[in-house]
């Protein structure tokens, strides 16, 4: 019994030392181990032990990045920067051919050098407008697109950009040039100064002054002969803004027309059906998509396409007039024939129904003669002669009653003068019948 006893306090003394054991093999382990182990604060706790904090590098930031392809990415209306690449761009193709056949492709598809340059000037715009025309004549080669634009600038601010001097130089160039197309206006909402003068937006000396700016652009590409196309400003979302724009596109198309430009109006076609600013509208496949930016201004890649889509119609009519002289000045033109007109072709004879029964005579009828004027007869005179025209002649005496007349006086006796009509056999009002004697 004594022994017994006594196992009790033994069998305590072991599991207590197991534990500290367990404890002790616990806190021996490395750091990390306690930090991945889930009982590792339960037994801190209870013991006294505190874990330390783990400590993060310094340069490691605790940002979450949803989209971390993304950062530093320029708007998305942006394309190609300030763009001041003097050779034109070609558009990448979408769909690349497959592997096999790009070789064959390279042979049967010789690159068309560009002959024909049309120059793109004008502020962020008339940058848009270049992305937008290199795309639109992606299939064409032969017109190379020149980006001669510059963010930021406009007319007002000479003292940033000098655009007169500008165009000055690109149209004398060495480079050639067939089309100026320009678009600027929208960062000229600005006084405008010369020397210590300083004039209001829209006041009458600033329109003096912005108007022989304007001019100024397009004297040298006049004197050189080289076509303009002068593009104007679409609404803008603000209305004060918008308003603004108005006035400047005023001012270009009375400039432009002066100095014998074409003038492309964007203004109804980049609004809504009321006349109003509309974010969205028809692309060139008649599809609605956005066509301009959060801001107001702006154009997208759509919006750029559809302004592209106006103004290359008014290049292709330019190349197209170029064109053609030259294909005609050619020495190796094949010579074209010059054909007689076709001959009208011969009327043919009329078709004509003649009928089984009476045909008809191939002789037209011929109407009898009869006298310009015929014999008068009066009404209230004597009776024609006896030698006179069968129409002037009286009906004779003799001659028989017409048809229905013993009806009508029937009836004139009877309804009009009131007499008794005599009774007719088996009718309704002959009383002489009587029955048969039986």
């Amino acid at each position: 019994m004594v022994e017994h006893r006594n196992a009790r306090p033994v069998t305590l003394r072991r599991a207590l030392a197991l534990a500290l054991i367990a404890l002790a093999a616990l806190l021996a382990g490395p750091e990390a181990a306690v930090a991945q182990d889930p009982f590792s604060d339960f037994f801190g706790g209870l013991f006294g032990f505190k874990r330390a904090p783990v400590q993060r590098p310094a340069d490691e930031p605790r940002v979450r990045r949803i989209m971390p392809h993304q950062e530093n990415r320029p708007p998305t209306y942006w394309r190609g920067g300030e763009a001041a690449r003097s050779t034109p761009k070609r558009a990448v193709k979408r769909s690349e051919p497959s592997p096999g056949a790009g070789e064959a492709a390279k042979r049967e598809t010789p690159e068309v050098a560009a002959t024909y340059f049309v120059a793109v000037m004008g502020d962020t715009l008339g940058i848009l407008l270049a992305n937008g025309l290199e795309e639109t004549f992606a299939d064409k080669p032969e017109i190379g697109i020149l980006r001669k634009g510059k963010e930021s600038s406009g007319l007002v601010r000479s003292d940033f950009y000098d655009w007169p001097k500008a165009a000055k130089d690109i149209a004398n160039g060495t480079q050639k040039i067939d089309v100026a197309v320009m678009m600027i206006g929208s960062n000229d909402r600005q006084s405008l100064r010369e020397g210590a003068q300083s004039d209001e937006p829209f006041s009458a000396h600033w329109r003096e002054t912005y108007a022989a700016r304007i001019d100024a652009m397009m004297a040298p590409f006049r004197e050189k002969k080289i076509p303009v196309v002068w593009v104007g400003l679409p609404m803008m979302k603000n209305e004060s803004f918008s308003a603004d724009m108005g006035k400047l596109n005023d001012l270009f198309r009375e400039e432009v027309a002066k100095n014998d430009g074409i003038y492309v109006d964007l203004w109804e076609a980049l609004a809504d059906e009321r006349g109003r600013f509309n974010a969205f509208g028809p692309d060139i496949n008649g599809q609605i998509v956005k066509l301009r930016t959060a801001d107001g201004v702006h154009f997208t890649e759509a919006g750029a396409l559809s302004v592209a889509h106006f103004v290359a119609t008014e290049i292709k009519k330019l190349y197209d007039e170029r064109k053609q002289p030259e294909l005609e000045a050619a020495p190796d033109a094949p010579a074209v024939k010059a054909q007689p007109p076709a001959s009208a072709a011969a009327p043919s004879a009329p078709l004509i129904f003649r009928s089984p029964e009476k045909p008809l005579s191939s002789e037209a009828p011929a109407l009898p003669e009869r006298p310009a004027i015929g014999p008068v007869q009066t009404l209230t005179g004597a009776p024609a002669p006896a030698g006179a025209p069968e129409l002037a002649r009286r009906a004779p005496a003799s001659a028989p009653a017409p048809a229905g007349a013993d009806a009508q006086a029937l009836a004139r006796h009877v309804f009009i003068e009131g007499g008794d009509q005599s009774p007719r056999p088996n009718r309704a009002d002959d009383y002489s019948w009587k029955p048969a004697a039986p």
